[in-house]
């Protein structure tokens, strides 16, 4: 029987480890037999480094240069264990919108019917440092399943996080539930497991995962390798796993809420006091 296909989006602040997270599932699922599209949708272009072992030609670079002489070749490349990689790309820093680059993505894949083809999973990896309505895209134009958010314990990770959580719920409708939950990166403390979990009482949210700062998965993204490869039986590897079967078989049902101004204050205070306890 036929697998239902899944699409699934990551979204978190810039540099929270977010496409490390979305690579390494991507692998992970493609390595148990899925066939998976991994789009990466930030203008860093950095999403799928990993899995192809290089930078790869972005969709807005190669449709400027073939125009509608483009096709799928131009821009599905095949990484580590058959993960099909897409790069949208952006604007030079300073110039242009940074959201068309997932617009055109999308318009290109589905112009060149991409997302008819035979898949099992797609990921979709977004920027979420900003509130600009094009990285909404995936969400405005139904093309996503389920949405998670990557966050840490740092007051301004916990804040995107917050935002992102805005535009999620923006997009839900009562029999369309979006957001997945949230998934605690880079915990190193009981104070960091404390304040992620006061967060996402808060807004009545689900935690999906916790991943412990680990050194191993920083050297096996310098080497250009996913944690799957570089050492599959390492317990981080097995949490990679879980949670990509997780995702697969997850049903967003919940009814999560953004905070408010006040709400966020009150975050920043229990933040700030966690970490004094720390210090004295």
């Amino acid at each position: 029987m036929k697998i239902k296909l899944k699409r699934i989006a990551f979204y978190g602040k810039g540099g929270i480890g977010k496409s490390t997270i979305a690579a390494n599932v991507s692998a992970a699922l493609s390595k148990a037999g899925k066939k998976v599209l991994h789009i990466g949708c930030d203008p860093k272009s950095d999403s799928t480094r990993i899995l192809m072992k290089r930078r790869i030609p972005t969709v807005l670079k190669t449709l400027k240069e073939k125009g509608d002489q483009l096709n799928k070749a131009d821009i599905l490349y095949k990484g580590v264990y058959g993960v099909t990689c897409v790069e949208a790309g952006g604007p030079e820093p300073g110039v242009g919108c940074a959201g068309m680059g997932i617009s055109a993505v999308i318009e290109t894949l589905e112009k060149l019917e991409v997302f008819a083809m035979d898949w099992d999973l797609i990921v979709y990896d977004v920027l979420g440092d900003v509130v600009c309505g094009g990285f909404s895209i995936p969400m405005r134009k139904q093309c996503v399943d389920a949405v998670y958010i990557v966050t840490s314990s740092e007051f301004m990770s916990l804040y995107a996080a917050n935002n992102i959580l805005k535009g999620i719920t923006h997009y839900e409708t009562p029999k369309q539930k979006l957001f997945g939950g949230f998934i605690h990166n880079r915990y190193s403390s009981q104070t960091d497991k404390d304040v992620v979990d006061h967060f996402i009482k808060m807004t009545e949210s689900r935690l999906i995962a916790s991943i412990e700062q680990n050194q191993a998965i920083k050297l096996a993204e310098y080497q250009r390798n996913t944690m799957i490869e570089a050492d599959p039986q390492a317990p981080l590897s097995q949490v990679i796993k879980t949670l990509g079967k997780d995702l697969f078989c997850e049903v967003p049902a919940s009814d999560s809420r953004s905070l408010d101004d006040d709400a966020m204050e009150a975050l920043f205070d229990f933040v700030s006091a966690k970490n004094q306890e720390i210090s004295r």
